[in-house]
């Protein structure tokens, strides 16, 4: 089978990780960057060229890992493949639901997903309001855009929380206030789940004077062995979102867990390493299933 993996981080582990998983599994996989390529759109016949405007060859299968910045470009490239009813296990438009934080919530909340009390609003005019509709300070701002932990902020304070809102909306960016989940100690589990199970979790913990437990900011992961609970809320978030490939971020509270993030091109190096499983096989296995799977569906049809 060809897979085309679609990134444009084409030399880091985890795309080396996913190539190598492909290989061993006797398929082709088709490293490509997906700011390298561009289209033409016209009726009944999609086409997508690479940089010297070769037509790309046709994959049975996409495994979207499309960047947080340059989403619209990296969603573009993958529709186009979507219109030739090419199988991926993430859509375009569920990379972009996920993109969006307040969707993602929205989206969540209405499937019953438990989560932490948030409040949006236009920051410019109800900043107080907002604070008081999650409860109070301590509370955690959030950018609507942010990845990685970037653009989160923990205000112990009332006022401190006036001044970061107000921060942010004179840069004319959206916001999210979050309740603080102070019982989680500065932990959250992240889970990797492919189809419809989870095929990796660890418990991740925040280095000393942060609150941000993303290996990004320094964290560290150790594996962590899943209640039933957890597991169904992980996999419900998944399904929630359209997303065969996903990675849910759970915190621990008083009132059971609770879904902070979900991504939709979740790192794949840490929690390999922490756990030692071979989460890109897994991912790979699952791409082939479902595509094989599609194309004897289109076959029947006909």
């Amino acid at each position: 089978m060809r897979i085309a993996l679609l990134t444009q981080f084409i030399d880091n582990e985890s795309t080396r990780k996913i190539v190598r998983a492909g290989e061993a599994r006797g398929h082709t996989v088709d490293v490509i960057n997906y700011l390298e390529c561009h289209m033409t759109i016209e009726a009944n016949a999609p086409m997508l060229l690479d940089a010297r405007g070769t037509t790309l060859p046709r994959p049975d299968a996409v495994i979207p890992r499309v960047s947080s910045l340059n989403t619209f470009y990296g969603t573009a490239v993958l529709r186009q493949l979507q219109m030739g009813g090419i199988y991926t296990p993430n859509s375009s438009e569920a990379i972009l639901r996920s993109r969006d934080k307040l969707r993602s919530l929205q989206l969540l909340s209405r499937k019953g997903v438990p989560m932490p009390k948030t409040a949006f609003g236009h920051a410019s005019t109800r900043t107080q309001g907002l604070i008081d509709a999650v409860g109070g300070a301590p509370v955690v701002v959030k950018i609507l855009e942010g990845t990685q932990g970037i653009g989160v902020v923990l205000c112990e304070s009332n006022n401190a929380a006036l001044s970061v809102m107000e921060a942010f909306a004179s840069l004319k960016t959206n916001i999210l206030v979050q309740e603080f989940i102070a019982e989680s100690k500065g932990s959250d589990i992240r889970c990797l789940v492919v189809g419809k199970r989870v095929v990796g979790s660890m418990i991740r913990k925040a280095a000393p004077g942060e609150f941000r437990a993303n290996l990004h900011r320094g964290g560290s992961g150790e594996p962590f062995k899943l209640s039933p609970e957890q597991r169904d809320i992980a996999i419900k978030t998944a399904r929630a979102m359209n997303l065969g490939i996903a990675g849910v971020d759970l915190v621990h509270s008083n009132r059971g867990p609770l879904v902070i993030e979900v991504n939709s091109s979740p790192g794949l190096v840490g929690i390999e390493s922490s756990t030692s499983k071979d989460i890109a096989g897994s991912i790979i296995e699952h791409v082939a299933k479902e595509a094989l799977k599609g194309a004897k569906e289109d076959r029947t049809e006909r």
